[in-house]
């Protein structure tokens, strides 16, 4: 192309471009020429070659018409009565026999092995045997007393040629009977030309017969195998399998006397055609010579035994008696088992997706379903062995439920392996301090969840919000809103996502071995297909139960690796004296959001366990069953759904587990720091901590009767430390995403700090017992603040709940005790006055410090409505003495009663997990972020009497 373009680019340099245009003409002339001389050259040759032609049909209708006339003449002239022949003497016209019988000899060779070529066994060796016929004839079997071998020593070689004739019919012949494609009649052909050559019985043929078909499933199992043939494979094993029973019965198969033939299932056709062969027959009417031979001009010389031959056994050939035919073939099948089990095995490595062996198994059922072979399988399987047989369920179905298994652990150990790899990743990355500057988003939002929960993206609201029903969007549609109201950080989500990807591959490739609609194809299969030959959906519920058990024992590798990782945190926090370190509990907190989350976030790990059938009837129960659980009904629930429950048990103690790990680490840091402050014992330190006391003027009246007006001074706030306590517990929560904590989990941190603060308190009391030299005495008002403070601990600390009952009693003890050594270093007659004040400041400062602390105090209903007792003078005090401590109590959410409900009840429905976690239900509504949760999970309810609803806006946040 580069050398045409610099050639043209030269013509236009070299020329005008009239020039140019000369040359075009030029140019194109000389095309036409070309064009021209081209079509004259080729019809020249197309003229040759129909002249060609027309000459070689020409010939060919000559010859025919020379054929036709010789042959005019040679019925002819046998027809007209012409003279006698003169008489021949004896010894010419024995010459003439002997001669037509060399001619004959001589021409059997060629007749043979055109018949071999052509596949034609039986004519074959009957020629082969007419051949030997004629050379005991001739005498030319011993070659020194053969007075024609001594004129003819050419017909030394046809006597050797004959054995390789013989080898050659047998080979071939046995080689046919390998063949599953071959018809009924030319199997029975081939077998009466072994069992005419080796002169053997029925039997024996029947033994070649099965041996050759067991040689052909060898060889058929032993070819190379590359993908798509192995389907092609198992599938010409089955048609072979079932085509030799075929084939038995049609062969060896004989009725019963005095029963009628069945047209429709023909047998004895070896038989049969043995007779045909080797029977007697009319004059002129059997024999082995064709057509053509008799048309010869020396077939009449030839002598009647040659003309009338036909082949004949020693023995007679009796018909195989059903007890030997019966016993003969279950051994053969019992035989070839084995090696078909070994070698479709083999085959079936190759094999790496469900998806290829549900596509092997549904070619099997095709074929073994079709009407060729299923519809007389039944009488010809009751005939030959007395009972059914089903090839597909004694042969291949348990090897294809043993490499299926395989394939399922393969899968689930690769899930399970990339998981650890995946978690220990996670792991690594968030034990990075969270003062590195490299910290990408991701991992900043697993140091403060509490930035997460409040930072903006895109994807918080689905594009469709504004228009599309949360009853229409697809079930794993998940919003990042709704991500954030149950603070699961992006980590968890790329985790979950990553491991639900893995799932829902293994799942879809399984679900193509399993029925895709098992109501409707049980249906429809009486009626599309009458005839099946197997259930191959038969082991469905085995299927299932293997996927189950795989998937809950990766579920159990990946809950060990988090175990491991747990422990190890924890005897490495354990065992720091000082605050334990936030990289190592970013990865606790890691693990417990993973493991809390893993059960929604993965839902493909529920399809797996509650199988197709489980979890349609779990999405249906999931829609009717929130009303039916008030009724105190007890609910049925099947293997797979106490096992899925069970996983959510363990998933949920794992998370219980991290979590408490964390409290504990977060507890001991906080503590320290408080025990600190609280056991310095100078004026200084006590100056340092004190806060604003109130002055309360209050009435007394004399010995005489009269009323006088004295103030007194009273703690109205907690001391320093104390609220750094509590604010910096407050501050450790909200980090984590408080209002998604369990409810087990933050009543655990309040008891742990209850225990840890009154025992700094009781370290306190022992010191000041000893009274040692130099310390700082213990003063009234300290011991009022002290008292002050304690009380107020102890009101935010404690749990108000029925499985705190032992602990709070263990508690009150402890309380008590320091409460009667605080109270013992202040005036009687004083604590008698301040008692009423101090309780009124205490419950004022509860009240008014819900708020700040409610993720502390929200975990109980610790205060009943109070609008009876406001007055004008404490309109101010709204606030603080609102019944209901939500934290965006102003928001227009109305039916907040009938919500709860429907909240606690759901969440029970959802989490059936031991007792110390079903209790998270039963006051949802009134723990901090049970907005967003109402947000989240709550359906718009349409009974419900409300003028104002959240509907639209639940339905943006999901």
């Amino acid at each position: 192309m580069a050398a045409r373009g610099a050639e043209a680019e030269a013509l236009f340099e070299a020329h005008t471009a009239a020039e140019l245009r000369a040359v075009e003409r030029r140019l194109r002339a000389g095309i036409e020429q070309k064009r021209e001389e081209l079509r004259q050259m080729v019809g020249e040759r197309y003229r040759d070659l129909i002249e060609a032609a027309d000459t070689i049909a020409e010939m060919r209708l000559s010859a025919e018409r020379l054929l036709g006339a010789v042959r005019g003449l040679q019925r002819g002239g046998a027809a007209r009565p012409g003279p006698a022949a003169p008489a021949r003497p004896p010894a010419q016209e024995s010459f003439y026999r002997a001669a037509a019988q060399l001619k004959l000899l001589l021409d059997v060779p060629e007749k043979v092995w055109g018949a071999v070529e052509a596949g034609r066994y039986l004519p074959a060796a009957r020629l082969h045997l007419l051949g030997g016929h004629l050379r005991r004839q001739l005498q030319l079997d011993a070659p020194r007393a053969s007075p024609i071998l001594a004129r003819f020593p050419i017909l030394l070689r046809q006597v050797a040629a004959a054995s390789h004739l013989r080898s050659t019919i047998l080979q071939e012949s046995k080689a046919l009977l390998k063949s599953q494609t071959v018809s009924d009649q030319a199997v029975a052909e081939a077998l009466c030309a072994i069992m005419l050559l080796e002169d053997s019985s029925p039997r024996q043929a029947l033994a070649d017969f099965l041996l050759a078909r067991k040689l052909a499933i060898q060889q058929l199992l032993n070819q190379p195998h590359h993908g798509a043939g192995i389907k092609a494979q198992v599938c010409s094993l089955m048609e072979l399998l079932t085509t030799t029973l075929y084939q038995a019965h049609a062969l060896f198969y004989t009725m019963p006397e005095g029963m009628p033939p069945d047209p429709a299932l023909p047998c004895g056709l070896l038989f049969s055609t043995l007779e045909s062969t080797t029977g007697q027959h009319p004059a002129g009417k059997g024999g082995v010579l064709e057509d053509e031979v008799k048309l010869s001009s020396w077939f009449r010389y030839l002598p009647e035994s040659v003309v009338e031959f036909r082949p004949a056994l020693r023995t007679l050939a009796h018909p195989i008696s059903q007890d030997y035919l019966r016993d003969t073939l279950q051994k053969w099948i019992a035989m070839c088992s084995d090696d078909i089990r070994a070698g479709v095995s083999n085959l079936l490595v190759y094999v790496k997706s469900m998806k290829g062996l549900a596509g092997i198994r549904d070619a099997v059922w095709e074929l073994l379903t079709s009407e060729s072979i299923s519809q007389n399988w039944e009488a010809v399987c009751r005939r030959l062995l007395d009972k059914p047989a089903s090839f597909w369920e004694d042969l291949l179905q348990q090897l294809f439920l043993d490499r299926l298994e395989t394939l399922t652990k393969e899968g689930f150990d690769s899930i399970s392996s990339s998981s650890k790899q995946l978690l220990t990743l996670a792991l690594q990355e968030l034990e990075v301090k969270s003062g590195t500057s490299a910290l990408s988003k991701q991992i900043q939002f697993e140091h403060n969840v509490a930035l997460f929960l409040w930072s903006e993206s895109s994807g918080d609201l689905p594009s469709d919000a504004a228009w599309v029903n949360v009853a229409n969007r697809g079930q794993f549609a998940k919003s990042g809103l709704s991500m954030k109201a149950q603070a699961l950080t992006p980590c968890v989500q790329s985790f979950c996502s990553a491991l639900d990807s893995k799932l829902k591959a293994r799942l879809d490739d399984l679900l193509s071995y399993l029925p895709t609609d098992s109501s409707a194809a049980k249906e429809a299969a009486p009626t599309v297909q009458p005839r099946s030959a197997f259930d191959r959906y038969a082991d469905a519920g085995t299927v299932e139960g293997l996927l189950r058990d795989h998937c809950v024992a990766c579920i159990h590798h990946v809950l060990g690796c988090v175990r491991e990782e747990l422990q190890s945190a924890q005897s490495l926090l354990g065992g720091q004296a000082d605050t334990p370190s936030d990289a190592r509990l970013n990865a606790v907190l890691f693990m417990a959001r993973l493991c809390q989350s893993l059960s929604e976030l993965c839902p493909h790990l529920k399809q797996c366990i509650l199988g197709q059938s489980g979890s349609a009837e779990t999405a249906l129960k999931e829609t009717r069953s929130t009303k039916k659980l008030g009724k105190g009904k007890a609910q049925e629930v099947s293997p797979m759904q106490a096992k899925w429950q069970g996983v959510k048990a363990e998933l949920l103690q794992q998370s219980l587990f991290a979590y408490q790990i964390w409290s504990s680490a977060v507890i001991k840091g906080l503590i320290q720091c408080f025990t600190r402050t609280l056991l310095l014992d100078t004026a200084g330190s006590v100056l340092a901590t004190a806060t604003n006391w109130d002055e309360i003027e209050i009435q007394e009246e004399t010995e005489s009767g009269n009323s006088i007006t004295s103030k007194i001074r009273l703690p109205v706030q907690p001391s320093w430390y104390v609220q750094c306590l509590l604010f910096s517990l407050c501050q450790e929560v909200n980090r984590v995403g408080g209002h998604t904590l369990p409810k087990v989990t933050l009543q655990e941190l309040l008891r742990t700090c209850m225990a840890e603060v009154l025992a700094a308190y009781e370290k306190l009391m022992e010191e000041k017992q000893e009274k040692k030299a130099g310390t700082f005495p213990m003063t009234q008002n300290r011991a009022l603040q002290l008292l002050y403070d304690l009380r107020y601990l102890s009101i935010i600390l404690t749990v108000k709940s029925e499985e705190a009952k032992t602990s709070r009693i263990k508690h009150d003890s402890r309380l008590e005790k320091v409460t009667d050594f605080l109270e013992g270093h202040i005036d009687p007659f004083d604590l008698d006055v301040f008692t009423p004040h101090l309780n009124s400041n205490l419950n004022r400062l509860v009240q008014r410090t819900s708020v700040l602390f409610g993720l502390l105090t929200g975990t109980e209903n610790q205060y009943t409505s109070r609008s009876g007792a406001l007055s004008s003078q404490e309109l101010h005090n709204i606030l603080p003495l609102a019944s209901s401590q939500i934290r965006f109590g102003l928001l227009p959410l109305s039916m907040s009663s009938s919500r709860k409900s429907k909240s606690a009840t759901r969440s029970t429905e959802r989490v059936q997990v031991p007792p110390p976690v079903l209790t998270r239900a039963d006051d949802e509504a009134s723990r901090p972020g049970s907005l967003f949760r109402q947000f989240v999970t709550e359906e718009e309810d349409t009974a419900a009497p409300s003028l104002f609803k959240l509907g639209w806006l639940s339905g943006m946040t999901k």
